[in-house]
């Protein structure tokens, strides 16, 4: 997206609560990857009208996306994936300053291994969050599918990445590959049989896809 317009959303995006931007501030003093503010709050009015009582998010960090997305699902319970140890310790204790243990489970471990195992549990979410590694996304779409109940959400981050995916002809070549991958994911999500989906320019690329109700 053009910067102009970045800037400009990011000027309307309400600001953060302290806690948040600490959390902010700490992520980019640490180069740790976290979901930008005009992205995020688009998430928290999307979850606002959703209202989704269980929530999977793929991809923990330190726990900044998690709550954000427990400020405006308050009836939700969350579960999140990290595989980094020292990320993992940091989310911890960051839910725990603000008393969420309650709301959000944080798993230490590999998304995937986490998620076949979550989907052997026969677990149900009305929303999955996608934000790890995107050389996998397309495998943590097909466990997801089967974990998303009908009617309910699937919300990746990061399917633009940079720009590079619409101009990959442009990609440096450390990014080639991955870039191709979501180049393949976002196909697949535009072409799946199961979803209705929609990717926007904003932040690092959003994609909304919709599981369509039975019979639809």
């Amino acid at each position: 997206m053009d910067d102009t317009i970045s800037h400009y959303l990011a000027s309307l995006t309400p600001n953060s609560p302290e806690w948040a931007e600490q959390l902010e501030l700490v992520a980019e003093e640490n180069n740790i990857p976290i979901m930008d503010k005009t992205s995020m709050h688009f998430v928290q009015v999307l979850l606002q009208i959703h209202q989704p009582k269980r929530i999977l998010e793929v991809g923990t960090a330190i726990g900044y996306s998690a709550l954000r997305m427990e400020e405006n699902a308050h009836q939700a319970s969350i579960v999140t994936i990290e595989k980094d140890e020292t990320r993992y310790n940091d989310a911890i204790e960051n839910i725990s300053k603000l008393n969420k243990n309650d709301c959000i489970k944080v798993i230490h471990g590999d998304a995937l291994q986490e998620m076949i195992q979550l989907k052997e549990n026969h677990e149900k979410f009305d929303t999955v969050f996608i934000d790890a590694a995107k050389g996998q996304y397309g495998r943590f779409l097909e466990l997801a599918d089967s974990m998303v109940k009908n009617g309910g959400l699937i919300i990746t981050d990061n399917v633009l990445f940079r720009g590079f995916v619409a101009t990959p002809e442009e990609t440096p070549k450390r990014f080639r590959s991955m870039v191709k991958k979501l180049r393949d994911y976002n196909e697949k999500l535009m072409n799946h049989s199961h979803y209705q989906t929609s990717i926007l320019p904003i932040g690092d690329g959003v994609a909304i896809s919709y599981k369509k109700e039975e019979g639809n």
